[in-house]
């Protein structure tokens, strides 16, 4: 039976129906795995859908992108979504709720998303005609609800999302804000290495010089003593020599050829 089965498969036609069927069911975990960084191994789903509100029911109808056209296009959001810079390694996710249409947008780097929540607030402070979408940042998600009209019922969609990865500082961690916090502890830290760098070098030089000074003056004072114990100086090799600058000794008068 299985191999009448076979046989009657094994045709050319039957044979590329399989092939289409397998393809077909091997495409969203292939496009996902192309497409996005983080894929749940137990679904074959990028992790960031896992992450929109009642996940399990939106994740055949939630759109995945990784593209800013293609953010722009599924999210009918052009006027704010086009102010952030969807850089290499963003991923955003879109889907529908009674809210209205919930968009996800996650950043590698929370100066990217803090960058991105900036541009959407000087878009919101700037917009003269209002705005029509609600917004919240949630971690390194720009989370966005277009088409909605009731604030209470964005924000409780916004509530039913968590940002669950956890950044750890090595050291004391940056601290932002209004009064550039930041930039006070970079010059702060900058001009204690410089002076400490400066006390560094004037304690070697300074170093260096008395150690110098002590050894040169000790150098100085055995040289002198050697040459005031010498009871005799000559420079002719023990050889006979003519004492006319008077530093050799004379010699005894019992030795001195007599007319």
């Amino acid at each position: 039976m299985s191999i009448q089965l076979f046989r009657s498969l094994s045709g050319p036609v039957s044979l590329s129906l399989l092939f289409t069927l397998f393809a077909a069911l091997l495409a969203p975990v292939a496009a996902y795995s192309q497409v996005s960084q983080e894929v749940s191994e137990k679904e074959g789903i990028p992790v960031l859908i896992k992450h929109l509100p009642d996940w399990e029911s939106k994740a055949d109808s939630a759109i995945f992108v990784n593209e800013h056209a293609d953010l722009i296009s599924a999210a009918q959001g052009a006027d704010v979504l086009g102010k952030i810079d969807f850089i290499p390694g963003t991923e955003a996710v879109i889907s529908d709720y009674p809210q209205g249409r919930l968009v996800i947008v996650e950043f590698a780097t929370p100066q990217a998303s803090r960058d991105a929540d900036e541009r959407v607030k000087e878009y919101v402070d700037s917009s003269s005609g209002g705005v029509t979408f609600f917004y919240r940042r949630i971690g390194n998600y720009n989370v966005f609800l277009f088409g909605g009209d009731n604030e209470a019922a964005a924000n409780a969609l916004f509530d039913q999302i968590k940002y669950e990865k956890v950044v750890q500082w090595l050291g004391t961690p940056p601290v932002y804000g209004p009064e550039g916090e930041s930039e006070r502890e970079f010059i702060t830290g900058a001009s204690t290495l410089f002076i400490s760098t400066v006390i560094v070098i004037l304690s070697g030089l300074g170093t260096s010089l008395v150690f110098g000074s002590i050894a040169g003056v000790a150098y100085f004072l055995y040289r002198e003593q050697r040459r005031a114990n010498m009871t005799a100086f000559s420079d002719a090799g023990g050889m006979t020599r003519l004492n006319l600058d008077g530093l050799s000794e004379y010699p005894p008068s019992d030795r001195l050829l007599k007319e």
